[in-house]
């Protein structure tokens, strides 16, 4: 969608150059910072394994004239905080969210060893996403070499417990966004193209307890009931919520029951994995869930969990903060291109709140998989486009006076 309000660049003329040519000359160095943050491994439910990684973060933060601290988490290694040591009071601040934790267990490196192959960097956390944390603190060290301090101030929110849902940072997320002009989120691109993310999936996770009568199953089957059998009824509702042309997806991803071949199963129960595209869609079918009940007499469905995590959907200031970053790739010589994600991010959260950008960080591909690797030639580009993002004006009245 074009925005037609603008018409003239928010940035001076050759701003985009001289940013792009600065980041490439530090390429190297954005490539040195990521390899020492991926050898610190940083699984989410070991917290202790965050400690090394943001401790490399804040020096690389220190060296730009930024001070951090951490939030501390209740159960998880907590968030990293960071904003300009000579900042602005009171002015508008925008985030740049982004996440140290990985889904990789402590040890990978030994099976899956970081390396170069053809100009892609690959290993655990390179492209989901390490890299993008350090496009981040290179975007802003180029903005305030080339362009200078920006009208709305970059802070930096580096959680560390994003992969698992966020439950020990979403509150500090939503304070922040609640008062911030806009967010800008690290998450990995999508494709060779290295797409946008405008719109994301909201989603859930549910249990279905299901609970029955035991009974002999030769000698009394008629006075059990199969914990199994109405858990099957349950699944076939439950199946019978997706909408493919809506978008809306609903999987029973794992099912268990039963106590042994010969016994009616008194018990039974099933995981359930929800994701939809808008809010309006999210409150049907958690009703839907929540309304199914058993259909056989002595039978019990016991339906617990909730849709955690909000769509990210395209608001006026989403397309508007769109718009700046189609805007930035003229400047950059990129073609940018959007897309939708049926995964989630923090950007979901921020989205509720403050006009969001998502899918700003690396290029590469494999997230979660073992060939995951970063295109480490685009990193000063994909740095340079946030740069762009953090020195356009102040997008009030979305945003709001910190």
């Amino acid at each position: 969608m074009q925005n037609t309000e603008m018409t003239e660049s928010p940035w001076e003329k050759g701003a985009g150059a001289r940013v792009l040519d600065y980041l490439h000359a530090r390429r190297d160095r954005m490539r040195d910072l990521l390899e020492r943050l991926v050898e610190l491994e940083s699984p989410s439910m070991l917290a202790a394994s965050q400690r090394p990684v943001q401790a490399r973060l804040r020096q690389a933060l220190a060296d730009i004239g930024y001070r951090s601290r951490i939030l501390a988490g209740r159960t998880t290694g907590g968030t990293l905080y960071a904003s300009p040591r000579e900042r602005r009071h009171p002015a508008p601040y925008q985030l740049i969210l982004g996440h140290t934790d990985t889904i990789w267990p402590v040890g990978t490196l030994e099976e899956m060893p970081m390396r170069m192959d053809r100009g892609r960097l690959y290993g655990p956390g390179t492209f989901d996403m390490k890299a993008g944390l350090v496009q981040g603190v290179f975007a802003v060290e180029a903005l305030r070499h080339c362009v200078g301090d920006p009208e709305v101030t970059p802070v930096f929110v580096y959680n560390s417990d994003e992969e698992i849902g966020s439950p020990d940072s979403r509150e500090h997320i939503v304070r922040l966004a609640m008062r911030a002009d806009r967010a800008l989120v690290l998450e990995p691109s999508l494709g060779e193209n290295g797409k946008l993310k405008t719109t994301r999936k909201g989603g859930g996770d549910f249990t279905v307890r299901v609970t029955g009568v035991a009974a002999h199953a030769g000698l009394e089957p008629e006075k059990g009931v199969s914990a199994i059998l109405e858990l099957a009824h349950v699944i076939r509702k439950l199946h019978a919520l997706n909408d493919p042309v809506r978008g809306v997806n609903v999987n029973v991803g794992t099912v268990e029951g039963g106590i042994r071949p010969n016994v009616i199963a008194p018990e039974a129960s099933a995981e359930v994995d929800v994701r939809v595209p808008t809010l309006a869609d999210a409150r049907r079918v958690e009703r839907a869930i929540r309304a199914i009940e058993a259909t056989a007499s002595g039978a019990s469905v016991e339906i617990r969990g909730e849709m955690d995590r909000p769509p990210m959907e395209q608001t006026p200031g989403n397309r508007r903060l769109w718009d700046l970053a189609r805007e930035a790739g003229v400047q950059l010589g990129l073609e940018m291109e959007e897309s939708s994600s049926g995964g989630g991010s923090d950007g979901n959260t921020t989205s509720l709140y403050t006009p969001t950008l998502d899918g700003l960080g690396a290029v590469g591909a494999g997230a979660h998989a073992s060939h995951e690797h970063v295109v480490v030639e685009r990193m000063p580009e994909r740095a340079a486009l946030v740069a762009l993002l953090l020195a356009a004006p102040s997008m009030l009245p979305y945003g709001a006076e910190a």
